[in-house]
């Protein structure tokens, strides 16, 4: 038998070496086993000159190995001195293969583990659990037996992949050891955590390295960028994004990889598919546990996900007694983290139950003010044992999730947010609930929701001012969880993922649907629904294809189409809220039409056959269906009737209808159209502008493009997603009650917005001076008169320097009696304001003819 130790540690990355210092500092009989020949493989294969932060920074450091911001370099000859002062007993290129029981199996703990392949397939394997001490079985063939043993070994060795055609040629790589080897080349980066960021930021920092770096980022741009880089730390993110706007690198967003070849790579972006340069690919898209392996010690995850943690109690013990876990394979990755636990795993082992984490203050200031007298832990297991989205979290995650999160007790009647209010944070409900009021006119119209739901999904998936008033409905707890922190919560915890994305889906489906629909009418569908992304151009359903599914568009919008004397003829444009396919299924027969992506957008797609059996049971929605079909049916009768006599008609109808779409009218929710035909270039409707703004027109109407009769002039779309918001750094860029986009006070003329639109209908300006009043203009001759332009205020100011410049857009007259100016002032109706769902019908070619 070889000899017992008290503990063995496995991997001497932070939380090992810092496990390892401690049970050397306090005595105990010790090994730490490195699989490699030096410390911390994992910061070592960092690239070089790597800057580590210590974050988070207000959290306290406790550990016996020091930690402070600096170099790879310094920080690993740090802890390696360290080491060796401690005395550590260090065992290198110690590969463990195996972690075996040796003490009697616990009655009833044959465990039954499932492993899920990603192609459906499953296999189960009987792990039994026993009591310590444990037989450590090295590559070596060595055997080290231990009482406890603490597993530290992170998730590096087990890298996320690129899952696409071409993702297994050579030059797609996981790691980066010196990005200032890489000379001259064009290089794509997919990922932007920490890693990701710093490869392409080393990649692009030297000019004379000539590197063409590429980031590709799959969030959206946004003024926040915790928000666009969620998974990063804010100071690397707005290093990369300060490096995107000195030229020194491009950051695509909303872009993901559709396919791999030599010398290309082909992107998935929001606008289609672009074919760029690439001689490197560096993938930097997370890790996994080694599930296997851990399973195999008798260890059980929270769920079956890949992507899912072992189960863990508050001190790091896992399902097989003795053996703890932590670091990044517990789901804390952060290096101060990793130090405290590994510090804090120690303590407890050695019987310091007194022992509080280092986060204790700080969580224990979040929930002062709440009612209950609960300790930490006890409001950590309240939260998550009550809301459904945080169950999957292990107690630690709690800890880590909590900070960025904010405990809001709310009185019976309080307000938690009013309609129109700004705000991408999520609500869950801990104990209480709370009422939806969908009617601003009607209290009595509400929506209730419950103890362990969430709310505010829409302002979170969409980034969209609040939808309807909330309020608590009895006594409420409620955690609000920042933009930021939901969407970790989602990249770090499947099962949380999942539920968000269910509950958004059941609301959705029951407001499209409505037609008194409960959430058990609609259960089936939303466990069967699936979320599928879709590019510009990309076709969700094809006419003269068989199929019965359901889809409705969760994000972005669709155009509808089909083939006459064998030319794609626009039918209707489909925005978010909608729903197509309901034909095949309910008449049977092939699509009877194509639906294509106008733009990046997101549809949830509806099994045919679930949606078929909610029709039988639910008699009114099988009529309000049939009156939906019957609009798109005559749609097509009408087309089928014109084809011949008015071919021609039809067809550029098709054309202007996907011109429109061209021009941007596929992200608007509000347009100015302007009808040549009528139009006698009064220019009433900029003088209009003007004389609603102080004297600045926000219409150029002679610019932009036009194609048969109608014209589309520089003016604001109002989109759905604004390029314009993504980059403001006042946040002065706001959406009104109307959904219109307006500039408040607080711009500071940095041109950001300007840059972004694509459609250039914003511009920077001299802002105007006051108007006079009436009285004073009539009695003093003060200043020019109400309305008029003055002449000297875009003079150069008295030191010779330009006056300030903002940016100006329209507004759609917001807060002005009668709406926009532009539409009152055309003497011959042949300026139009319109939402494109209104206006891109065949219903408007039909009263043409």
């Amino acid at each position: 038998m070889a000899e017992l130790v008290r503990l063995a540690i496995v991997g001497s990355g932070p939380a090992g070496l810092s496990a390892a210092g401690r049970a050397a500092a306090l005595g105990l009989s010790h090994v730490l086993l490195e699989k490699s020949d030096h410390l911390s493989d994992t910061i070592s294969k960092y690239q070089k000159g790597k800057h580590v932060m210590a974050t988070p920074s207000q959290l306290l450091l406790r550990s016996d190995q020091a930690f402070a911001v600096g170099k790879r370099e310094d920080i690993l000859q740090t802890w390696t001195d360290r080491t060796t002062a401690l005395a550590v007993n260090v065992k290198y290129n110690a590969e463990v293969k195996s972690i075996r029981g040796t003490g009697p199996a616990i009655p009833g703990s044959i465990q039954k583990i499932v492993t899920r392949a990603r192609d459906g397939s499953s296999t189960m394997t009987e792990v039994q659990r026993f009591a310590p001490p444990y037989a450590i079985e090295l590559s070596s063939g060595e055997t080290i037996m231990a009482e406890s043993v603490i597993l530290a070994i992170g998730t590096q060795g087990n890298p996320n992949l690129v899952r696409c055609p071409g993702s297994d040629l050579p030059h797609v790589t996981y790691q980066l050891d010196d990005p200032y080897a890489v000379l001259d080349e064009h290089i794509i980066v997919i990922g932007t955590g920490d890693a990701g960021i710093e490869n392409a930021r080393g990649l692009a920092e030297d000019p004379a390295q000539r590197n063409m770096v590429t980031v590709l980022n799959r969030a959206a741009k946004s003024t926040n960028v915790r928000e666009s880089f969620a998974t990063a730390k804010e100071p690397n993110a707005l290093a990369l994004v300060a490096d995107h706007d000195a030229g020194k690198l491009t950051i695509r967003y909303e872009t993901e990889t559709k396919a791999v070849e030599p010398g290309w790579i082909t992107l998935a972006t929001r606008d289609g598919e672009e074919k760029i340069r690439c001689d490197r690919i560096i993938a930097r898209i997370g890790s996994a546990p080694p599930r296997g392996f851990v399973e195999a010690c008798g260890i059980e995850f929270s769920s079956s996900d890949r992507l899912a943690f072992p189960v863990l109690s508050p001190v790091f013990e896992s399902s097989a007694p003795g053996i703890f876990v932590i670091g990044a394979l517990a789901g804390y990755p952060l290096i101060k983290h990793c130090l405290n636990q590994g510090y804090d795993v120690v303590e407890f082992i050695n019987g310091n139950t007194a022992l509080k984490p280092a986060d204790e203050p700080l969580l224990e200031a979040k929930f002062r003010d709440l009612p209950g007298k609960r300790s930490v832990d006890e409001w950590l297991e309240m939260l998550r044992s009550s809301i459904a989205i945080l169950e999957a979290m292990s107690p630690l995650q709690m800890r880590e999730f909590m900070l960025d999160s904010v405990v809001r007790s709310c009185s019976k009647g309080e307000v938690i947010f009013e309609r129109y209010d700004s705000g991408s944070s999520l609500f869950a409900i801990a104990e209480g609930s709370v009422h939806v009021l969908t009617d601003p006119g009607d209290a009595t119209k509400v929506v209730p929701i419950g103890k362990g739901s969430i709310f505010g999904e829409v302002g979170l998936i969409s980034g969209r001012r609040r939808g309807a008033t909330v309020v608590a409905a009895e006594d409420a707890i409620c955690v609000e969880i920042s933009r930021t922190a939901a969407l970790k919560l989602q990249s770090q915890v499947p099962a949380a993922r999942k539920a968000i994305e269910l509950i958004s889906i059941e609301r959705q489906l029951l407001q499209i649907f409505s037609s008194g629909l409960t959430s058990a009418d609609v259960a089936e569908l939303v466990a069967s629904a699936r979320v599928e992304n879709k590019v510009a151009g990309e076709v969700v359903l094809a006419e003269g294809e068989e199929g019965r599914d359901i889809y409705i568009v969760r994000r972005g919008s669709m155009i509808v189409e089909r083939l006459i004397g064998g030319r794609p003829v626009f039918l209707s444009y489909l925005p978010a809220g909608s729903y197509v396919g309901e034909m095949a299924l309910i008449d049977g027969g092939p699509r009877s039409a194509t639906v294509r992506a106008a733009i990046k957008s997101e549809v949830v797609r509806l099994p045919g056959d679930a949606f078929a059996r909610l029709l039988q049971r639910r008699p009114e929605l099988l009529a309000k269906a049939r009156s939906d079909m019957a609009a798109r049916h005559d749609v097509n009768m009408f087309i089928e009737s014109r084809k011949e006599s008015f071919s021609s008609a039809v067809d550029m109808y098709s054309q202007t209808a996907q011109f429109l779409v061209d021009n941007g009218i596929g992200e608007a929710t509000d347009v100015l159209l302007i009808d040549e035909k009528l139009c006698i270039g009064c220019d009433n409707c900029e003088k209009a502008c003007a004389d609603s703004h102080d004297g600045l027109s926000r219409l150029d109407r002679e610019a932009g493009k036009s194609y048969a009769h109608l014209h589309v002039p520089t003016s604001c779309r109002h989109c759905e997603h604004p390029l314009c918001m993504s980059d403001c750094p006042p946040n002065a860029i706001k959406r009104g009650d109307d959904g219109e986009v307006f500039i408040d006070e607080s711009c500071i003329g940095c041109g950001n917005c300007q840059r972004n639109c694509p459609y250039g209908v914003i511009r920077m300006d001299s802002e105007p001076p006051k108007k006079p009043s009436l009285l004073s203009w009539m009695l003093f001759g003060a200043g020019p008169g109400p309305g008029e332009a003055p002449k000297t205020w875009r003079k150069k100011n008295a030191s010779g320097g330009e006056p300030p410049k903002k940016a100006i857009k329209c507004d759609m007259c917001s807060g002005i009696d009668g709406g926009p100016a532009c539409v009152r002032a055309c003497p011959t109706g042949a300026a139009i304001r319109v939402s494109p769902e209104a206006f891109m019908s065949v219903a408007h070619m039909e009263s043409d003819n």
